[in-house]
């Protein structure tokens, strides 16, 4: 029998600090919560109230420099939803100022602000759970719970597919580059240098898909019977209670809002 350092990472990794030892799934279970109270809940209650649960999930992991790309990707959504709500608000007519035309109102700004918090905590509540829960983690416990390995791997190749093709365009633009492709300076050869990009992507990604069906047909993907993990994740008693309480609070609190039965501003 080899060596414990020749087993892969994902058999030996222990996750360091609280929040990062938490299940897959309660990670999961924090991660919809905040995301449907940060929407559901009206007011500035909501939004507020899950940034700083977020904020304070992410101290505890660690990852508060590693959200920043998360926080970035959200600016032209955020720009679009401060610029339409604050100048186009509908039946608005407490304006702050008149610039011809327009008028941005304070109910507009208003609303736009609580739109923006919601974005940013949504933004932020998949960037905690997808820095502290490794994929196959997250994978291997919802086969576990008895999803088919069909659907892990869908949920697998959606998740992965995102830094993949980020990490596929690189290479490829790398690579244009040493062979003389002129893709920066002004806009035409920007708009140009798409095409010796966009072609490759296309190609390499069928490539990739037939590569992963061979593989996962060589390793007996569509056999029956369930399949024998190397690592079984194990579920804590307390976290299947918490799964519980933080489900049923976020239901009732949703609920609340949504009737009107809230008091909170």
């Amino acid at each position: 029998m080899g060596s414990t350092s020749e087993l892969p990472d994902f058999v030996l990794r222990h996750p360091s600090g609280t929040y990062r030892s938490l299940g897959p799934m309660t990670k999961f279970t924090i991660a919809l919560a905040e995301a449907a109270i940060a929407f559901a809940v009206r007011g500035w209650t909501g939004p507020v109230s899950m940034l700083v649960v977020v904020s304070l999930a992410a101290v505890t992991a660690r990852v508060g420099r590693a959200m920043l790309p998360f926080v970035l990707a959200t600016i032209p959504l955020v720009a679009s939803i401060l610029l339409v709500n604050t100048f186009l608000y509908p039946g608005a007519t407490d304006a702050i100022v008149r610039v011809g035309p327009l008028a941005p109102t304070w109910t507009g700004l208003a609303a736009a602000l609580q739109a923006t918090l919601r974005v940013v905590a949504f933004a932020l509540s998949v960037a905690v759970f997808s820095l502290t829960t490794p994929t196959d983690d997250f994978l291997t416990d919802l086969e576990q719970r008895g999803l088919g390995r069909r659907g892990a791997f869908i949920i697998g190749a959606a998740i992965r597919m995102v830094p993949r093709m980020t990490e596929r365009a690189g290479e490829i633009a790398d690579a244009q580059r040493a062979r003389g492709l002129d893709a920066e300076g002004s806009a035409w050869r920007r708009v140009r240098g798409v095409l010796p990009l966009v072609v490759p992507m296309i190609f390499g990604a069928l490539s990739e898909v037939e590569e992963q069906s061979l593989a996962l047909e060589a390793r007996a993907f569509t056999a029956p019977g369930r399949r024998t993990a190397i690592r079984q994740l194990t579920d804590q008693p307390g976290e299947r209670l918490a799964r519980w309480i933080i489900a049923t609070v976020t239901v009732v609190l949703v609920a609340l809002s949504i009737g009107g039965r809230l008091p909170w501003p």
